[in-house]
């Protein structure tokens, strides 16, 4: 049993998926992640596929070095945003693979939302490249980890509309009986 970052609080309402080793870089996978957090299955689906038709953007707000603008970007309130197409076919097979683990589990799909996904970096994968003059440097990929954990949305208890009690300490209690004598 491999042990995930992120445990649920109840365990029978989620259900999780992972990938390790995966040649898919790591920063694009980040903000990936970073995008589709806490929403629902079905709008996370809604916005990835969106972002392969170019629709809409992921937004770069942390590995942003360098990224271009969009004007898509506005929409979420940054200016840097690109469309990580590997990435987010990543992360849409593991949205995939964890809704029929919660299939499996009698979890109902439409009340699923992402309560978390989180994308951790693999051991570089080792290349070399040739440079002018004889010399080689390294050409690394930058691999990732990324694990999924969906819940179902527990519904909403009301609160109680009966009148609340007013708890007096003992001090409160002789005044208003002191009170009540005179």
């Amino acid at each position: 049993m491999v042990r995930y970052a992120a445990s649920p609080a109840n365990p029978s309402k989620a259900a999780k998926s992972r990938g390790s080793y995966l040649r898919v870089h790591f920063k694009n996978t980040h903000e990936v992640a970073a995008a589709i957090q806490g929403l629902k299955l079905s709008k996370a689906y809604a916005y990835l596929n969106n972002v392969n038709e170019h629709k809409q953007v992921i937004p770069f707000r942390r590995f942003n070095g360098g990224v271009g603008r969009a004007a898509q970007a506005k929409e979420f309130g940054a200016t840097q945003g690109r469309w990580p197409v590997k990435s987010v076919k990543f992360v849409m097979d593991l949205l995939k693979n964890a809704e029929s683990n919660a299939e499996a589990k009698g979890l109902t799909v439409e009340d699923l939302y992402i309560s978390s996904i989180i994308v951790n970096q693999a051991p570089k994968h080792r290349r070399r490249t040739y440079r002018a003059h004889g010399r080689i440097n390294p050409f690394m990929s930058s691999p990732s980890h990324i694990e999924v954990v969906l819940n179902e949305k527990s519904e909403v208890v009301p609160r109680a509309t009966d009148k609340k009690v007013v708890k007096l300490n003992a001090r409160q209690l002789a005044r208003n009986a002191r009170l009540a004598r005179a």
